[in-house]
């Protein structure tokens, strides 16, 4: 029976602090984030963020500058610090203003602004953008054994080159393929919800049939001819690892 991933040499957890108003805004990103590999904790007030930016050290801070107390964060010591946590800035909405990086070292990566730079304007409203924004401002923080790969048992995905292997054979994925492979091993051993899944793959909410679809042709790619790792839990939805249901 495959095991699941080692504990050895895999990327630190990144800490999020979700500072938003709306809860419709900030479920699905929380969800979508979670489902990514972040830690994520949500409050809805400015007010609440002070303490908790004291009591815990985050890595990345979203706010909603809509909200109606953000100036209680304007003087925050943490938020000055030379190791302060890098920030994403939105609209209630979820529109993505711009972001400020972090003040520790390797915390830029990718199109994220250094040190200086200030906001960098965006267009586009999508959680699926908060995300790769996140990516690039916290995404820096792989220990030197990791080779970028998430892994269970002789299946592995390739996050630089979006490509899968099981054993020896190489699997080529649709970016569907990969968003929902790459969702299932991140949370291996957990049953996700349709719901779930939906928000980690789609920007817009999935049409009937669509996630049983993608699930069904990922399952022949990844599971063909070998033992199956990709499973249903009928009425709840689907998880990734051992025929023990978890």
């Amino acid at each position: 029976m495959p095991k699941p991933p080692s504990t050895d040499a895999v990327p630190a957890i990144p800490d999020v602090l979700l500072v938003v108003g709306e809860t419709r805004t900030s479920e699905p990103l929380s969800a979508l984030l979670e489902l990514a590999g972040y830690r994520t904790v949500v409050v809805d007030r400015a007010t609440h963020a002070g303490p908790l930016l004291t009591e815990r050290r985050f890595d990345l801070v979203i706010l909603d500058v809509t909200l109606p107390d953000t100036a209680a964060l304007r003087h925050s010591h943490r938020l000055l610090a030379p190791d302060r946590p890098a920030v994403l800035l939105l609209t209630g909405t979820g529109e993505f203003l711009g972001s400020l990086p972090g003040g520790g070292t390797g915390r830029s990566r990718g199109g994220a602004p250094g040190p200086g730079t200030g906001v960098r304007p965006a267009a586009s409203g999508r959680v699926a953008e908060v995300l790769a924004r996140a990516r690039q401002l916290v995404g820096g923080q792989e220990p030197a054994g990791w080779d970028g790969a998430l892994r269970y048992g002789d299946l592995v995905l390739d996050d630089a080159t979006r490509r899968a292997r099981r054993g020896e054979r190489t699997i080529e994925l649709t970016p569907a393929e990969y968003r929902l492979l790459r969702c299932l091993l991140v949370n291996a051993d957990r049953v996700l919800s349709k719901e779930q899944i939906g928000r980690h793959v789609w920007t817009d909410p999935p049409t009937d049939g669509a996630i049983e679809r993608l699930v069904s042709r990922l399952r022949r790619k990844v599971d063909d001819e070998q033992p199956a790792l990709i499973h249903t839990r009928r009425g709840f939805g689907y998880w990734l690892g051992g025929t023990v249901q978890p």
